[in-house]
């Protein structure tokens, strides 16, 4: 998987398309991410003691990972993810725009 916790990233399908957000969860195992205000449900939560009200909860909901697309911190453009070797054996994540390292 090309993208990690903490990458900013433009949502390019679905309900929220257009939106941009940070990567708060990966889960690699199924191909999903979970971005901080984006594809958010309502979910009901029962009261845990007697006395106390249930809520409803607002939570970001795990998407696909091909509904995003990276965007770079040096061209601040939505790009897509490649490869380079730098020093031998250091891999590391470029700009397929603009070249930079992410």
């Amino acid at each position: 998987m090309k993208l990690k916790k903490g990458d900013k990233v433009l949502i390019i399908a679905g309900k929220d398309k257009g939106k941009s957000g940070k990567i708060a969860k990966v889960i690699p195992s199924a191909d999903k991410i979970v971005v901080e205000g984006v594809n958010v449900r309502k979910k009901h939560s029962r009261p845990k003691k007697a006395g106390q009200k249930g809520q409803t909860v607002q939570m970001a909901m795990p998407m696909n990972v091909s509904n995003a697309k990276l965007i770079c911190g040096k061209c601040e453009k939505a790009t897509r993810v490649g490869y380079k070797f730098i020093e031998g054996s250091k891999k590391v994540r470029v700009c397929k725009k603009c070249g930079g390292e992410i």
